[in-house]
């Protein structure tokens, strides 16, 4: 949530405006990560990130198994 939304919240107490960056995929699709973890541990550049999307029946959203492929001199390390 940023600043400008928990602002906007706080002051009406309209819980609708959490998800106005959610809706910004309704006429064109887009990815949408979010809440991921131990990203200081990336070197600043010379990785790439994949994602894994887990399947679910009916539904619209799901989680992911974000990868990172770092490469490196000799080998390429998976975080």
């Amino acid at each position: 949530m940023t600043v400008h939304t928990a602002q906007k919240y706080a002051d009406t107490g309209d819980a609708s405006l959490i998800w106005e960056g959610h809706k910004a995929g309704c006429d064109i699709g887009y990815y949408h990560l979010e809440k991921l973890h131990n990203l200081e541990a990336l070197p600043a550049h010379g990785f790439t990130v994949s994602c894994f999307p887990v399947k679910i029946r009916a539904a619209s959203t799901g989680w992911t198994r974000a990868v990172a492929i770092i490469e490196g001199d000799d080998d390429t390390a998976v975080a």
